[in-house]
């Protein structure tokens, strides 16, 4: 996909906020620190557009990307981050489920996992999810830059073993440093916004 301009829109901290601009819209989910910021960054070739953290739990809400000024990439606050309040959890999963839930413009997601670590429970919860809502979603594995190549393909077969439970889900390979994978997550994008 050809891209001509990447922009921060705005930041969302409750569905009452969401852009008024109706454009399709991808979304980004995973747990927190799984690098959603670090794969949006790579995607849109902009180093810090989206503001990456080795603190878990940073974003803390739907942060809209308006690409080529036809659609929008949204980063999700990362689940599974302990050190915050339960209200504060409580709230954030009121935000991202009644945003996948009864986003209309919502046209699929993209679920991070690290490649380096077996799904969590809260990742298959999340995919489950997904598959009820009955949305289109790719599943990619982050950082694989940080592992061998013999143990990344040991480590990607073990996840897919994983994911079998909730259907033939097979995580494509994803390395923000380096860019592998790039041009595979836009052309299921692409395919997501455009049909």
């Amino acid at each position: 996909m050809k891209l001509h301009s990447a922009e921060f829109v705005t930041s969302v901290g409750h569905l009452s906020q969401v852009p008024a601009e109706v454009l399709p819209e991808i979304a980004f989910v995973g747990r927190s620190n799984v690098g959603k910021s670090s794969l949006l960054n790579r995607l849109l070739n902009r180093k810090n557009l989206a503001k990456t953290s080795n603190v878990p739990g940073k974003t803390r809400t739907l942060n809209y990307y308006r690409v080529n000024r036809t659609f929008y990439l949204v980063d999700m606050p990362g689940y599974g981050y302990a050190r915050r309040s339960r209200e504060e959890h409580r709230r954030w999963a009121g935000l991202i489920n009644g945003y996948l839930e009864k986003r209309a413009s919502l046209r699929g997601a993209v679920q991070l996992l690290d490649a380096r670590h077996d799904p969590t429970a809260l990742d298959l919860d999340m995919l489950q999810w997904l598959l009820h809502v009955q949305k289109p979603f790719l599943v990619v594995a982050t950082k694989t830059d940080k592992l061998p190549g013999s143990r990344l393909t040991t480590r990607l077969g073990r996840t897919r073993d994983i994911l079998l439970s909730l259907g033939k889900i097979d995580p494509l390979p994803f390395s923000a440093r380096s860019g592998r994978g790039r041009e595979a997550v836009w052309r299921w994008i692409q395919e997501a916004v455009y049909g």
